[in-house]
C-alpha cells in the first residue's frame, strides 16, 4: 500500500478535550478509540506494535520517519498487534531492509489497525505532556466526516485506563512450556500477564525452562510444576490496582520463600504484595532511551520503558514487611520515579526482586540484560539453601 500522502483518504485525530489534529489515513480505514500515549523510540516499531502492555492504547511516534524497515515475520513480541491505533508524521513510501517482507502499512491494514499519517506528531507530543496521557479517537474514510462533536462524544465515552483490568485479556489460555537450551539447570513459572516473547527466550538461554502460566492460575497451579525453582511475573497492561487475584498469588510465593523476579507489571505487583500503593504516571515512560540507575551498583542504564502506572515506595529508606525488609533498587533519572525493587530475608538475602522497564529489549538497548544473570545468581544461592 504505497498510496502518495495527496490521494490518501482523509484522517482526523480527537483528543477527548476537544483538540483535533487533522491528516490522512495510515494502515486500516475506519474508527478507532483508546488511550494516547507516546513513544520517543526510533527504531523497533514492530516490538512496540506487537506488545502486549500496549494493549488498548493508541501510539504517538515522536521519530518522524516509521516503516522505513518494513515488517518481517522473525521480530514479532506476540501472536498480534495489539495498539488500538497507530500515529506518525511521515511514513515510509517503500521499506528499504533486507530482512522485509512487506510493508508497515500492509499489516496494520491486514490486522485492522486504524492509523493516521501526515500530521504535527511534536504539537500533539508537547500537548501530551502538558495536559497528561487521555483518551483519543482516529476517523478516516466516512467517519472522518462526522460531525466534531459527535467524534468527541465517541472519544469520551471510551473507557479509562485507570481501573481497567486488562491482563487476562492479554494472557494465554492454556500453559506452554520453552525448554532450556542446552542443559537444563532450573524450572521456572512465568505468569503470563502480557508476556513479551523473547522474555522466555533469554531465561531458556540461560538453562531454564519456562512454564508460561496463564494469568489467573492459582498458587497450587504453580507450585504443582514439578522441580519448580522460581517464579516470574511479566509485563502487561491495565492499572496494578485491578490485579487483586495476582498479588495474592504473588504474596503466597513470598510467603513460601520461592525466588521471585519481575517486570514492568510484574514490579507493580510486587509493589503491591509489599503493601505499597500504586499511581498513575502523568503521561508515562515510554521509548527506548529512559536513563536508571542501579542503585545496587551506581551504574546508569539507557533503559527500555512502556509503563503508565508507577509504585508509590519510598526513596530515603528501606521498609520492613511481612516477608523481609524491601527498598528501591532502582530509580529513573528524569523524574525519581520508582524503577526496580528488591527484597532481603532477615539474614540479608535476596529474595525477590523487580524492574519496572524492560531487559529483554530486542529492539533496544542491552544495558540491563544482566538482570537475567541476577535470577539466575537467585535461583542458584536457593538451590544451595535448600541443599
Amino acid at each position: 500500500m504505497n498510496t502518495p500522502l495527496a490521494t490518501r483518504a482523509p484522517a482526523v485525530l480527537v483528543l477527548e478535550d476537544g483538540r483535533t489534529f487533522t491528516g490522512r489515513a495510515y494502515g486500516h480505514r475506519g474508527e478507532t478509540v483508546g488511550e494516547a500515549v507516546f513513544c520517543t523510540a526510533m527504531t523497533g516499531y514492530q516490538e512496540t506494535l506487537t506488545d502486549p502492555s500496549y494493549h488498548r492504547q493508541v501510539v504517538v511516534m515522536t521519530s518522524p520517519h516509521v516503516g522505513n524497515t518494513g515488517w518481517n515475520d522473525e521480530d514479532d513480541e506476540s501472536s498480534r498487534i495489539w495498539v488500538s491505533g497507530y500515529v506518525v508524521r511521515d511514513p515510509a513510501i517503500r521499506p528499504s531492509n533486507w530482512r522485509s517482507q512487506r510493508t508497515l502499512e500492509d499489516e496494520l491494514d491486514s490486522q485492522g489497525v486504524v492509523g493516521i499519517c501526515d500530521i504535527d506528531t511534536r504539537a500533539l507530543t508537547r500537548h501530551l505532556r502538558e495536559r497528561g496521557a487521555m483518551r483519543v479517537g482516529i476517523f478516516s474514510g466516512e467517519a472522518a466526516r462526522m460531525p466534531s462533536a459527535h467524534l468527541v462524544e465517541r472519544v469520551t465515552s471510551a473507557p479509562l485506563m485507570k481501573g481497567a483490568a486488562l491482563a487476562q485479556e492479554v494472557s494465554t489460555d492454556e500453559t506452554y512450556v520453552v525448554p532450556a537450551v542446552g542443559e537444563k539447570r532450573f524450572t521456572v513459572a512465568a505468569v503470563d500477564l502480557g508476556i513479551k516473547a523473547m522474555t522466555p527466550q533469554l531465561m531458556s538461554e540461560h538453562g531454564i525452562e519456562v512454564h508460561v502460566v496463564p494469568a489467573d492460575a492459582s498458587f497450587s497451579d504453580i507450585t504443582s510444576i514439578e522441580g519448580l525453582d522460581g517464579v516470574f511475573f511479566s509485563n502487561g497492561p491495565g492499572d496494578p490496582a485491578t490485579a487483586d487475584h495476582e498479588v495474592g498469588v504473588l504474596r503466597e510465593v513470598l510467603a513460601a520463600g520461592i525466588p521471585f523476579f519481575g517486570i514492568c507489571f510484574g514490579n507493580q505487583l510486587l509493589g503491591r504484595a509489599l503493601g505499597f500503593g500504586t499511581y498513575k504516571l502523568k503521561y508515562g515512560h515510554r521509548g527506548i532511551n529512559q536513563p536508571v540507575m542501579d542503585r545496587t551498583t551506581g551504574k546508569v542504564e539507557v533503559t527500555a520503558h512502556n509503563h503508565g502506572f508507577a509504585v508509590d515506595a519510598p526513596l530515603d529508606k528501606d521498609t520492613d514487611t511481612e516477608f523481609g525488609t524491601a527498598r528501591v533498587s532502582h530509580v529513573c533519572l528524569n523524574d525519581d520515579v520508582v524503577e526496580g525493587l528488591e527484597l532481603r530475608s532477615d539474614a540479608g538475602e535476596l529474595t525477590a526482586f523487580s524492574v519496572q522497564y524492560h531487559p529483554e529489549a530486542a529492539a533496544g538497548p542491552h544495558d540491563a540484560a544482566y538482570l537475567f544473570d541476577r535470577f539466575v545468581t537467585l535461583l542458584e544461592n536457593n538451590q544451595k539453601v535448600g541443599a
